[in-house]
């Protein structure tokens, strides 16, 4: 599908909603016309402790005005980052509609009945893999991984599949999010809300691009 052309749409003050989470829910709705969202991809960045920042596609699978949900190990070099500075910040890209989101917030772990939850959920063997995989560590060969997955394959054959202790989620609650719609000669509309914590309501400015 060829992207819309940047001269044909803008972003004003007046077409924002006064709620980043209304705004945004518009906007994914608008990208499942022409996208599939069923498990919408968005970039998380993390930073380790000596200041390296590193990123990774992820799913959202929730958002809401509470924030934006993943899954993942616990025991992944995401979640080890997260442990050590749960400021993080999330982007959404959708090229066919030239436009972007960033989100900036902090890392939340959700609670063992929430993952529990959504574990429940996934194909059966989604959970199995979850229980094969030390995400993030050295793996000797894919001959190694596939034999770990049969493993798990057959002390789970029976039965229902648990969730493991080291698998979780997390919830992004922002204080940050940005509105980018692409327009001619690069002179793109930027829009950013920042959270007021006086009050808790949403500061909009218009950023030069």
């Amino acid at each position: 599908m060829q992207a819309v052309d940047a001269d044909e749409r803008g972003l004003s003050r007046r077409d924002l909603d006064e709620n980043p989470f209304r705004q945004f829910d518009g906007w994914l709705r608008e990208a499942g016309k022409s996208v599939s969202v069923d498990e919408v991809p968005m970039t998380l960045s993390t930073v380790s402790a000596d200041g390296q920042p590193s990123q990774r596609v992820v799913l959202l699978k929730q958002f809401d005005e509470s924030g934006f949900v993943f899954y993942t190990n616990l025991e992944s070099r995401k979640a080890a980052e997260i442990a050590g500075n749960p400021k993080v910040s999330l982007h959404f890209a959708w090229p066919v509609l030239n436009r972007q989101v960033s989100v900036e917030g902090r890392a939340e772990k959700l609670s063992v009945e929430e993952a529990a939850r959504y574990f429940m959920s996934r194909p059966r063997n989604s959970r199995l893999a979850a229980w094969a995989s030390r995400q993030s560590r050295p793996v000797s060969s894919r001959q190694l991984l596939e034999q770990q997955f049969r493993q798990i394959q057959e002390k789970f054959a029976e039965g229902e599949i648990p969730l493991p202790p080291f698998w979780g989620g997390f919830r992004v609650v922002p204080d940050c999010m940005e509105f980018w719609q692409s327009r001619r000669y690069r002179l793109h509309d930027r829009f950013r809300y920042r959270l007021d914590a006086r009050n808790q309501g949403w500061n909009i400015e218009r950023l030069s691009p």
